[in-house]
């Protein structure tokens, strides 16, 4: 699903008209049809019957609301249009619904919202069709009394009618997010063509509802559509992402994830992000540790490997890398940084596993290590696998000069807004206000795939692509997500998906099985990052 600005929707729709072979009044008919549509599947209502009032405002939404009333009317709907600011005389979609047998009411004429008030009461579906994208905040006093009105009324119905916005419902800035006190929250908010900006932000969000895009007949003949490099990720596109599981299938085939992980005051990040990969479909998931962590991991991790690294009082140790790199030749994909902590020879070991620094003698013994060659000959066939970072990793890779050219390929950096801010120099607030455009500036500016996590997770790609999921949720609020995550994408990473693939997929299961956790669970206050990762499967399923 595209992600798009007001204007830029706008000069979609008037190319659309003008080249795309497809009218405004089309256009209008397309999106009539789409919530209609969207109406008749709704749930039966434990109101009466199938019954519906739309406002009705003076601009596209208006339209829209009633060719909707027209369509609804040949189901056998009994339908009601109350215009605000509509020209009845002349207006041709006015009177399809009249001859379609619907009633029309004027709010002028309707002193202090009288018949408004009784027919949101009446109705079984009540249509936002007043105010569209366009709108200021704030609202005019003629349309917040309306809207106040009508809440007003749709509050006191012993039974809940469905309420339906399209495009957003009115009083809400589809820019920006914000929203009028007087806005009434919808069930269902039926977008046109692509999800507007705003209604991916807060406090917009909690009052769009489910929000279902409409197609209106956009196609790749419009310019201005080819050019959105924003998206918004749905279950369709991960489906289709994720790896055939064939019958002859053996570990091999899933790949090996190496994560590089663990310190003495943060045991859990190397098991949470372990059997993250496993759950996703790794085929064989080795953890590299210090070696201090053993004893204590081992016996919850049974289906795990292990390489045991150097330590310096339980955080990996400089020379560690060493050790590693005589042990990567198997791995698909390496994982760094869940649970390092911030101990300068911890960031020495990471600055020399990228320099490929490897302190071997000759005779050294280890998987990967090339005997009877000298180190120059060793360096040249030895490569690092593609590269996960998270966590303290980052904040560690960010104090290494030019770090990210260091890396040999594409890499997936995984920061929170505070690890943003510790690798750009910005302030928390500065990103939190522009996630979309700062994580897509130094995705280009480093060459990696940058995941900006929190609410509204941003993936961005160097080549210029964001993909934004559209979930908020206090359920991943939680210590131990983050490593999940990260072994979810390292865990596609070793699968074969590309580093943009991975981060797409692995963040949106992620995100997922989170709800899918606080759902079942209850309340999203007693979550575990375990319970995350405990219903990773659930959602998998659902993919199939």
């Amino acid at each position: 699903m595209k992600y798009i600005s007001v204007e830029e929707m706008r000069n979609i729709d008037v190319q659309t008209d003008a080249v795309g072979g497809v009218s405004f009044a089309q256009l209008m008919e397309n999106a009539g049809r789409g919530i209609a549509d969207i109406i008749l599947d709704l749930p039966d209502s434990m109101g009466s019957g199938n019954t519906i009032i739309a406002l009705v405002g003076p601009g596209n939404n208006g339209g829209d609301a009633l060719v909707t009333l027209d369509l609804l009317a040949a189901e056998g709907w009994d339908v009601t249009a109350y215009l605000f600011k509509r020209k009845v005389k002349d207006d041709l979609l006015v009177e399809r619904v009249k001859i379609a047998g619907g009633e029309i009411v004027l709010s002028q004429s309707d002193k202090d919202f009288e018949k408004l008030r009784a027919l949101a009461k009446e109705k079984s579906v009540f249509l936002d069709g007043l105010l569209g994208t366009g709108i200021k905040l704030p609202l005019r006093k003629n349309a917040a009394d309306l809207l106040a009105a009508a809440g007003d009324a749709l509050e006191s119905v012993g039974w809940e009618p469905y309420i339906v916005a399209i495009d957003c419902p009115s009083g809400v800035d589809s820019n920006t997010g914000d929203v009028a006190a007087e806005t009434i929250p919808a069930d269902v908010t039926a977008t046109m063509a692509a999800i507007k900006f705003g209604l991916l932000k807060l406090p917009a969000f909690e009052i769009c509802g489910e929000i279902a895009v409409v197609d209106i007949g956009v196609t790749d003949k419009v310019p201005n559509w080819v050019a959105v490099k924003n998206f918004v990720v749905d279950e369709d596109y991960v489906s289709a992402l994720l790896p055939e599981r064939p019958l002859d299938a053996h570990k091999g085939t899933f790949g090996t994830a190496l994560i590089a992980a663990g310190s003495v005051n943060y045991t859990g990040a190397a098991l949470l992000a372990g059997k993250a990969a496993y759950r996703i479909g790794a085929g064989l998931v080795t953890l590299a540790i210090p070696s201090a962590l053993h004893s204590t991991l081992a016996g919850q991790f049974p289906e795990a490997t292990w390489v045991l690294l150097p330590h310096k009082m339980g955080v990996v140790a400089a020379d560690a890398a060493t050790v590693l790199l005589e042990n990567i030749e198997r791995a698909t994909a390496l994982l760094i940084g869940p649970g390092f902590g911030m101990e300068e020879t911890t960031r020495e070991f990471i600055e020399n596993l990228l320099k490929m620094k490897n302190g071997a003698k000759k005779s050294s013994v280890g998987i990967g290590f090339v005997h009877g060659e000298n180190k120059e000959e060793y360096k040249k066939e030895l490569a690092l696998p593609p590269l996960v970072f998270d966590a303290d990793g980052l904040k560690l890779l960010a104090k290494i000069e030019k770090w990210h050219e260091l890396i040999p390929e594409t890499a997936v950096l995984t920061p929170h807004p505070g690890e943003m801010a510790e690798m750009t120099g910005l302030s928390i607030g500065d990103i939190q206000g522009n996630r979309l455009e700062v994580a897509r500036e130094y995705a280009q500016k480093w060459g990696h795939v940058v995941v900006l996590k929190g609410a509204f997770t941003v993936i961005a790609a160097p080549t210029g692509e964001t993909y934004t999921l559209p979930v908020a949720s206090p359920a991943l609020a939680r210590a131990g997500s983050g490593d999940v995550l990260a072994g979810l994408i390292v865990g596609l990473r070793v699968q074969g998906l590309d580093a943009l693939q991975s981060a797409v997929a692995g963040s949106w299961i992620h995100a997922q099985a989170g709800l899918t956790a606080a759902e079942m669970i209850g309340v999203s206050a007693s979550l575990l990052a375990g319970d995350i990762l405990a219903f990773v499967p659930n959602v998998l399923a659902d993919l199939e």
